[in-house]
């Protein structure tokens, strides 16, 4: 007999046939020998009715009384499930958060779950008794009896950490689409579903934009090792499972907020090549990384800074041993990307630094914590260390730094973050031709069979509308700016996605500067401008500039480690549709590019043709 976790999002439950539907599913589960907690949202569109009906009545509602509004509405779903499952003749009773035991931070509209007392679940359960819960919500404590809800996605979080709690057999999600589809059946209606993807690999899509999960619920499955498998509320499909390590020990006291970070790693076997003043225009990164990849030199990072005039900068790190194929390669292309808008305007020129070194803090725990980021520039800062590149994703932080310095970085982030001496973890040999080294050995990925397929270069595309770009200009290229600037921004509870700086430096008053530039949720894009202008000339930085109407799209896979021409073949799709590329940022398994808003859907639709990622099946989403 196995125990099991089932969540039912709105859609699964928007109306009573609906309810009566998932009532049957439940109840087919049991009979098969299974004891089940089901997790529920509130029925439909509930949320956003009661959310315009507060919105009525005040235009900044107070936030405590917004999640005493809000949990209602999975309170109706909970009963009328529990209603439906008794009149199958099937003993259930309804919990809410609180009841369950779901204890959270004293944050309202966005807790993060410390523990679950699961006494009282495991009573009903051993009593036959189908468990039907509130998502959505928790409470402060016992003390304060504080109603609290989780956020976006926060279903999702409350089903996992429910499976993680109980140490249940498997955790399913069921949505209104099949599983993990290859990008958005509504932009592609031929997106492919998958059979398994990785945890890692989940985390970076939820993250870049693909709802069927959310990057918190994924997170605590990766910490916990919880089996995880989205399917259809309307079909008996397999669906998709999300794999993920042997648990860690983890102790599930503060579950959701323990130590974010996991190992520091590092690789001193790189250097740096960057192209300065290439044309801003479409067709430049697909041209220099098709040559790149042609001539099989492997690359780790890429970055390509905001555009300054006419011109952008392009660099990337490769290993050491290959590091003279690759200047060679630039050295011979640049001339070939001169600007023809300005003849005056000089040639591309090849920079190549030798002494670099990267290093890296790694774990699931850093999702929508801007003060994990900043923590390590910060710290990085007080050992004297800059920063000359950065590069995030969503289980990773990389900056870029002088070799020489190495050691003392790795020692400080050991010591910041509590990691023991003597475990941090070097990086081995090996690229991909458009992003990163190897895979953490302790990659969810399970070991394939020998009859498995060999895994995809790209799982999934996925296209984010909702980010605004602002770019910094002028910032002084010392150490302790960037701790400042995202120290602040986290201050702020600002979470930032993609930060690159501009390899360009220009001396201005004897002190050298460089352009900065990240992307942070539409929402919080105006605020941020306004708190950095507000303190841009104290700091000595120059003008902060928004821009809105961006798109970011990217490509996601593990397959790609060691598989040369994967970001070329990204760029050209984007190139055959004159689609200019305005930022680009790469991690181990994920290539992201900033283009223009108005062209993102069109982006994404061009890479899932160009890595033939559509099924033969065309896939309707339920209204």
């Amino acid at each position: 007999m196995a125990l099991i976790v089932q969540k039912y999002g709105g859609t699964s439950v928007g109306s009573v046939e609906r309810i009566q539907a998932v009532a049957q599913r439940v109840y087919k589960t049991v009979k098969a020998g299974n004891s089940i907690v089901v997790v529920v949202s509130a029925m439909g569109k509930t949320t956003d009715g009661l959310v315009k009906l507060a919105t009525e009545i005040s235009p900044n509602p107070n936030r405590r009384e917004m999640d005493m509004l809000l949990s209602t509405g999975e309170q109706v779903t909970i009963a009328l499930l529990s209603m439906a499952l008794q009149e199958l003749g099937q003993p259930a009773i309804s919990m809410t958060g609180a009841q369950v035991g779901i204890v959270t931070e004293a944050e309202h509209s966005r807790a993060r779950i410390l523990h679950i007392e699961t006494t009282r679940l495991t009573r009903h359960i051993n009593a036959g008794k189908v468990v039907v819960v509130a998502g959505f919500q928790g409470i402060s404590s016992v003390g304060e009896m504080e109603i609290t809800t989780l956020g976006r996605g926060g279903s999702d979080t409350s089903a996992v950490a429910i499976a993680a709690a109980l140490k249940a057999n498997f955790c399913e999600i069921y949505t209104d689409v099949p599983g993990i589809l290859t990008t958005d059946p509504r932009l592609v209606a031929e997106a492919q579903l998958m059979d398994a993807i990785s945890c890692d690999e989940m985390l970076e899509l939820a993250s870049l934009g693909a709802k069927v999960l959310h990057p918190r619920a994924v997170e605590i499955a990766r910490n916990y090792g919880v089996p995880l498998v989205v399917r259809s509320s309307w079909t008996d499909q397999p669906g998709t499972w999300v794999t993920s390590a042997k648990p860690q020990g983890r102790s599930l006291i503060n579950l959701e907020i323990a130590r974010p970070v996991d190992h520091v790693e590092f690789d001193t076997n790189q250097a740096k090549v960057a192209l300065l003043r290439v044309p801003d225009k479409p067709g430049v990164a697909a041209r220099l990384f098709g040559e790149i990849s042609r001539q099989k030199v492997d690359v780790d990072l890429i970055i390509q800074s905001v555009h300054e005039g006419n011109s952008n900068d392009i660099a990337f790190t490769v290993t050491t041993p290959i590091l003279k194929r690759a200047e060679a390669v630039a050295t011979a292309i640049a001339p070939a990307l001169r600007s023809q808008s300005n003849p005056k305007f000089d040639e591309a020129e090849v920079m190549v630094e030798r002494n670099i070194a990267k290093v890296s803090i790694a774990g699931a725990g850093m999702i929508g914590r801007p003060g994990v980021a900043a923590k390590m520039f910060a710290t990085l800062a007080e050992a004297g260390v800059n920063i000359q590149m950065i590069s995030t994703s969503e289980v990773k932080v990389s900056c870029v730094v002088n070799a020489a310095e190495c050691d003392r970085a790795v020692s400080a982030l050991c010591t910041a973050f509590e990691i023991e001496a003597g475990k941090e973890r070097t990086r081995g040999q090996g690229g991909q031709g458009g992003q990163g080294r190897i895979i953490e050995e302790t990659s969810p990925l399970s070991p394939p069979s020998p009859l498995s397929p060999p895994s995809p270069l790209v799982r999934g595309v996925a296209l984010d509308l909702n980010q605004a770009r602002l770019a910094i200009r002028q910032l002084p290229d010392r150490p302790g700016m960037a701790a400042k600037l995202f120290g602040l921004l986290a201050r702020h509870n600002i979470s930032v996605d993609m930060i690159i700086q501009s390899q360009r430096c220009r001396v201005i008053d004897g002190v050298p500067r460089r352009d900065i530039a990240f992307t942070v949720s539409q929402i919080d894009g105006e605020n941020a401008k306004e708190m950095l202008t507000q303190v841009a000339a104290e700091l000595g930085w120059g003008e902060v500039v928004l821009d809105r109407a961006i798109a970011k799209v990217s490509i996601v896979g593990a397959g790609m480690v060691g598989q040369p021409g994967v970001a070329a073949k990204m760029f050209e799709a984007l190139a055959q549709q004159q689609i200019n590329i305005q930022m680009i940022a790469t991690s181990e398994i994920k290539i992201s590019c900033v283009v223009a808003q108005e062209q993102g859907v069109k982006a994404l639709q061009a890479i899932h043709t160009a890595f033939e990622l559509a099924g033969s099946e065309k896939f309707v989403v339920p209204v």
